[in-house]
């Protein structure tokens, strides 16, 4: 038995590190503006603006000094910019101690670091699945 293992143990790690394995990644660069709708099966990281709803599968990153004027719809949302609108993560959201959430959020698990903020209700529980239509 080695004391240094490259495996987790913690199932839950596992999962989340099988969740990007495969899996496409796109940015939006701190210089561009998207208004219009995103959807990918993959990660998508925001670091510039977008102006409308991002559906991305399996993660969503939105950076410090990022803005996204629109609704979000993911498996895990990690938040340390600004979101003005509603977030709904069937698994998790993380909001940084750089973010600002203004707008609901609806979630399984949910982090609020100190200085994170959130202006909206948290409703917590098994979310219903999102519909691509919504």
């Amino acid at each position: 038995m080695a004391i240094f293992s490259s495996t987790p143990r913690d199932p839950e790690v596992n999962q989340m590190r099988r969740r990007t394995d495969h899996t496409t990644l796109s940015i939006i660069a701190k210089d561009l503006t998207v208004s219009g709708d995103l959807t990918t099966e993959g990660v998508v990281k925001i670091e510039g603006k977008v102006k409308g709803t991002i559906r991305a599968n399996t993660q969503t990153l939105i950076a410090p000094g990022a803005l996204v004027q629109g609704d979000l719809y993911t498996a895990e949302a990690i938040i340390g910019g600004r979101v003005e609108g509603n977030v709904h993560a069937t698994d998790r959201v993380e909001v940084q101690a750089t973010a600002e959430v203004l707008g609901d959020v609806y979630t399984r698990r949910i982090v609020v670091l100190e200085g994170g903020s959130v202006n909206g209700s948290i409703k917590m529980g098994s979310p219903p699945e999102p519909g691509i239509d919504e």
